[in-house]
């Protein structure tokens, strides 16, 4: 598993660089980035979407 939060870590380095402080970013911008990246198909998950792993 550590490999997938590795992959996990490199997706929100895209929308916060390494060190950013998130207390900088509105929970408004948290949850849609959050929204996002759940509903973003992995390969670790046979191209399923976390989202759709959790509704099961």
């Amino acid at each position: 598993m550590r490999r997938a939060g590795e992959n996990t870590n490199g997706l929100l380095r895209q929308y916060f660089p390494k060190g950013s402080d998130l207390r900088a970013h509105g929970p408004e911008q948290l949850a849609a980035v959050a929204a996002e990246l759940n509903t973003r198909p992995r390969k670790t998950l046979g191209w399923d979407t976390p989202a759709a792993r959790l509704d099961l």
